[in-house]
């Protein structure tokens, strides 16, 4: 099993922007893929972007050109810049890994980002 904690999330208005990391330790031989997913209220968890750790990486339509997420594989974290934030972005920002299979490993605890006015 791998234990991912989640920070950065905050209040920030509009046009604004954050970062999240996520630090993972465990099991994180098994670690394929990490990515963020983010799950509003009311609304179902959604994918936000996912990377591989052969660089492939994959951006939801709604936060593409405005989202960039990296991982240090030396520090075992993984961050998503968030730019340019709006309303509708405002939910529970989840770090998930998972295996070579798409199985997962774990999931943080969830950050909150709140964007606005």
């Amino acid at each position: 099993q791998v234990q991912l904690v989640e920070s950065g999330g905050g209040l920030v208005q509009p046009g604004g922007s954050l970062r999240l990391s996520c630090a993972a330790s465990g099991s994180i031989f098994s670690i394929y893929y990490m990515g963020w997913y983010r799950q509003a209220p009311g609304k179902q968890r959604e994918l936000v972007a996912t990377s591989t750790n052969r660089g492939r990486i994959i951006y939801a339509d709604s936060v593409k050109g405005r989202y960039t997420i990296s991982r240090d594989n030396a520090k075992n974290t993984l961050y998503l810049q968030m730019s340019s934030l709006k309303v509708e972005d405002t939910a529970v920002y989840y770090c998930n890994a998972a295996d070579s299979d798409g199985t997962s490993a774990g999931w943080g605890q969830g950050t909150q980002v709140t964007v606005s006015s």
